[in-house]
């Protein structure tokens, strides 16, 4: 299972309200790359593919493709506003370290 926080969650909200075009819910995938072998990739999504899993949360749908599914079972995303930036930050149990930027991660 992902969590999003509350912030998250208004986050998102406020991205899909602001879009050109219509949106149902964010996608969120884990590549290989970065600066410590996976990053992190999110986008605003139409709909789900036939392999994703789709996770709802106050009205948000998240989806995942069942690959990326096994990197980030059990992740919370919250989105942080700071003086020195403001955006989504991964908590990733499964990650064994992650680079300063927390974009990336190894397992």
């Amino acid at each position: 299972m992902i969590n999003l926080t509350d912030s998250a969650v208004n986050a998102v909200k406020s991205a899909i309200s602001a879009s050109a075009q219509p949106r149902s819910g964010l996608r969120i995938m884990v590549e290989a790359g970065g600066c410590d072998g996976f990053k992190y990739k999110m986008d605003l999504a139409d709909g789900a593919k036939p392999d994703d899993t789709v996770i709802e949360r106050d009205g948000i749908k998240v989806f995942v493709d069942n690959k990326s599914h096994e990197h980030l079972a059990g992740t919370t995303i919250d989105f942080v506003v700071a003086l020195e930036g403001s955006g989504f930050t991964f908590d990733n149990p499964n990650a064994s370290s992650s680079c300063s930027c927390g974009k990336s991660f190894s397992r």
